[in-house]
């Protein structure tokens, strides 16, 4: 038996992901937060599970001193683009088995250097790729062409039924699916990669104004 659940921090409108093999006793937490910790321990101990995987689509460290090291009061290996103290990088294509379950790592840069997704069964984890403005650590790409990038060739090329979680909320909306998004995106959907590389450099500018 499978189980999922979604955690949301209303102030940040931050979302995390707990993923678990109940039968194995097996969990993986994707983008889990510091200030969690209670309530995601209550959970693993609750079903007995024992957590495999602490996967992180992005992270800001630099803005969050002290996070890396919080999260490893789970005990559980975390897994991130770039390595560092604390963590291990991946690289695309890697499987990550938690129970009788496999998480495929994809690499998915643009919205920061070293940005990773997540794809598990029918869905994929992919922090801030949709929703560019939506971080509030970062409301611009790292790379904008990189972004384009992995949105287009590499999530708007899957199955139009796979179902995207974000890592923050984007006008209420947490989840979506792949062809509502290659329809829909205010971003990505209908027009072209220099239309979207101008406006990020339009935006880029007027957050260097305000800053």
């Amino acid at each position: 038996a499978m189980y999922f659940r979604i955690l949301h921090d209303p102030d940040r409108g931050e979302l995390s992901y707990l993923l678990a093999d109940l039968d194995a006793g097996e969990a993986v937490l994707v983008d889990p937060r510091s200030g969690d910790l209670p309530v995601l321990l209550a959970l693993l101990a609750e079903r007995d599970l024992r957590l495999r995987w602490v996967l992180r689509t992005h992270h800001h460290d630099d803005r969050q001193p002290g996070e890396l090291s919080r999260l490893a009061r789970l005990g559980a290996p975390v897994v991130q683009g770039q390595a560092t103290a604390g963590a291990r990088a991946s690289v695309d294509g890697e499987v990550l088995p938690f129970g009788n379950e496999l998480v495929r790592v994809m690499a998915t840069p643009g919205h920061t250097a070293f940005c990773l997704s997540f794809a598990w069964r029918d869905r994929v984890f992919c922090g801030g790729l949709l929703a560019p403005q939506a971080c509030a650590h970062q409301p611009r790409p790292a790379s904008a062409p990189a972004l384009w990038d992995s949105v287009t060739a590499r999530i708007f090329t899957l199955p139009d039924e796979t179902l995207l979680f974000a890592g923050q909320m984007d006008g209420g909306r947490g989840v979506s699916t792949v062809l509502e998004q290659r329809r829909g995106n205010r971003h990505f959907a209908g027009g072209s990669r220099d239309g979207f590389l101008a406006r990020m450099a339009e935006r880029s500018d007027q957050f260097e104004f305000s800053e």
